[in-house]
């Protein structure tokens, strides 16, 4: 399998599930289109880099993007400090939806879909993210957050996949390539 995704936690979670894969990355554009579902992006964003990288109609390409969501406001990596200040006061003491879109690209076809995972915040001090943020994790993360960092203890409660909140829903990319794999 390939990787199309340039995330570091992506290979982390890949092989510790014991899957086999290589990394190959091209450049997408990431623009979300007026009025297009959070969820539909994600999944255009997965589709796009899985397509931008399958070439051998024997390997099935992996492609994945995550966003984080609160209210109708899609959060991305931050573009600075500030920004990730905005967003970590945003989430704090509040509920939001961490959406990952997957494509899984083969020879005989594409699979598209998502995984959504709901996260409930603490309330935070601006002190507390002023740190967090000073730290620099925050910095590659979609959501100006690591759940499995630093960060893990301003989460309150998490409804759904946590591997998702890291960027893949292991199981579900799993059940898929077991599909395609089984069918020969």
């Amino acid at each position: 399998m390939i990787l199309a995704s340039q995330s570091p936690r992506r290979p982390e979670l890949l092989a510790a599930a014991g899957l086999d894969f290589r990394q190959r990355v091209q450049p997408v554009e990431e623009i979300r289109a007026s009025g297009e579902s959070p969820s539909a992006y994600v999944r255009r964003l997965a589709q796009s880099k899985a397509e931008a990288v399958w070439r051998d109609a024997d390997e099935i390409v992996l492609g994945a993007d995550t966003i984080v969501v609160l209210g109708e406001r899609v959060l991305e990596k931050p573009v600075d400090a500030a920004d990730a200040r905005a967003m970590l006061r945003s989430l704090a003491g509040r509920e939001h939806t961490v959406i990952t879109g997957i494509c899984l690209r083969h020879s005989r076809g594409t699979i598209v879909d998502h995984s959504s995972t709901t996260v409930r915040f603490v309330p935070m001090t601006d002190s507390e993210i002023d740190d967090y943020v000073a730290s620099g994790e925050p910095m590659d993360k979609a959501g100006a957050y690591g759940i499995q960092g630093p960060a893990s203890k301003f989460v309150e409660r998490i409804d759904g996949c946590y591997f998702n909140v890291m960027g893949l829903p292991v199981s579900l990319v799993y059940q898929y390539v077991k599909q395609i794999t089984q069918r020969g």
